[in-house]
This record gives structure tokens, C-alpha cells and sequence, in this order.
């Protein structure tokens, strides 16, 4: 499987938690895409600015060469409805809370739609043709939902697999007025803790697989920026794993 590029344009709207904070010092301004975290209490408190926003600055990344835009508005994204298979995997229920970020606050956006889609256990994505397999018409581990009042939108997947080449991830991207003129569009990539990843790839159907060949820092395109971008996971007591993860667009 090939390895995902970025392109120069990517590359110039990465920056790291240490340049905005002195960025925001500086001027009090974010100048791209933000991303809100939990962190943005520690963000005020050690830079002591009532000027700053409330969201961290968080890197676009590349979408990669399996996107297929469905159009599948679904919350469990695990069956493949052109078989009724159920993908197999440690279960994981992804919240993603979409905001449009000022310099001093985050607007909950509603109406956007946003779309994950990642491999299964084995790596394999679903409706596309690689060297290593083929699975046009096939549409498992793909869907997208709408953001609530809240900005919210909650998905029921399993926790991704490997492949040659990269670190576990998911895919996501995020749409505001998609039917208008003007609509914006956000591509990026959420992430796994190693030490997470190796627990649950020591279970079935992962294991199948063998030892994986990358982490997160031997992963060139987490490498920039996807610190940033790390998944904080809490474990279910029915199972699995939950997250949220909060997206901050900068629309003006």
C-alpha cells in the first residue's frame, strides 16, 4: 500500500503547540483551522491573555487516496450494507464537536456534515482498488452525520488496524454549507496512542496480522503535527473505547 503524501500547501498550515503560543502572545490571533481541546483552560492560565482564543491550532492533513464520498448517513459505520457484514474489531464510540473559532471563543456549527472512514482490523479500506486487494462496492468503515445544535456528531466504529507504511489513524473531514457557494471544507487525520494500539492489536482479529511496522513516530505524516491530533480514550465498561474530539474551523 502506498504511503500518504502531503503537499507543500498542507505542509505551510502546520504549526505546533509551541509556535502558537508564541504567536498568540504575540498578537492574540490564530491565522488558520483550529482545533478546540480540554487543554484551553492550561492555554489561559499559563499565558495569563484574556485576548486568547479558546482553541488550540491544529493541522490539516492529507486526505490520502482513499476518500470515497459515499453519502452514507450513518451513525454505526461497522456494517457494509451491500453485504450486511459487520466489521469485527474492539469497538469504539467517536464524538466530534465542530466549532467555529474567534479570537476569544468557540460557536458551536450546526448543519455540517462530517465524514470518518479508516481501514478495518487488517488494513483494508473499503470501495477502492489497491496492489495488495479490491473492494469496489464494498462500503464498510465509511459514513458521515450531520452536527446537532451542539455541533456534535457520534459514530460507532471499530478501533482502525495497520498497514505497511503508516501508524493507526482515522480519516475525517468536515463540510459547512455544502450546498451554498460558499461552502468550506477541512481534511485531517485523528490518532492513536502506541501503547493503546499494541494492547489491541494482541486480540483478534488484529493479531492475525502480525507486528505492526510503524508508530506514531516512525509515521512521516504524523510526524507533522499529529501530536496534535492524538485521541484521548477512555475505556467502556461494555467494552471498547470512547473519545471526543473537538474541531475548531477558522471561517473568516
Amino acid at each position: 500500500m502506498q504511503k500518504h503524501n502531503m503537499s507543500d500547501r498542507q505542509h505551510s498550515k502546520i504549526i505546533r503547540r509551541r509556535d502558537v503560543l508564541a504567536l498568540l502572545r504575540a498578537t492574540g490571533t490564530a491565522i488558520f483551522v483550529v482545533g478546540c481541546t480540554s487543554r484551553k483552560s492550561t492555554l489561559a492560565q499559563t499565558t495569563n491573555s484574556s485576548t486568547l482564543p479558546k482553541c488550540i491550532v491544529s493541522p490539516e492533513q492529507t486526505e490520502g487516496p482513499y476518500f470515497v464520498d459515499e453519502k452514507l448517513n450513518r451513525s454505526d459505520i461497522r456494517l457494509d450494507p451491500s453485504d450486511g457484514e459487520v466489521k469485527a474489531g474492539v469497538p469504539l464510540q467517536l464524538t466530534l464537536q465542530v466549532s467555529s473559532a474567534s479570537n476569544t471563543s468557540c460557536t458551536p456549527i450546526a448543519g455540517a456534515i462530517v465524514d470518518i472512514w479508516h481501514c478495518d482490523a487488517l488494513g483494508v479500506y473499503s470501495d477502492v482498488t489497491d496492489r495488495s486487494f479490491d473492494t469496489v462496492g464494498k462500503k464498510f468503515l465509511r459514513g458521515y452525520q450531520v452536527t446537532d445544535a451542539n455541533g456534535n456528531v457520534r459514530f460507532t466504529t471499530i478501533y482502525p488496524g495497520w498497514y505497511q507504511g503508516r501508524t493507526p489513524h482515522i480519516h475525517f473531514k468536515v463540510r459547512t454549507n455544502p450546498t451554498s457557494g460558499q461552502s468550506y471544507e477541512f481534511t485531517s487525520q485523528l490518532y492513536f496512542d502506541d501503547a493503546v494500539s499494541d494492547r489491541v492489536y494482541t486480540q483478534a482479529p488484529y493479531a492475525s496480522k502480525g507486528q505492526r511496522t510503524e508508530g506514531n513516530e516512525q509515521d512521516g505524516i504524523f510526524r507533522r503535527g499529529g501530536e496534535q491530533l492524538l485521541l484521548s480514550l477512555t475505556e467502556n465498561p461494555q467494552g471498547g473505547y470512547t473519545a471526543t474530539f473537538d474541531i475548531g474551523l477558522q471561517l473568516v
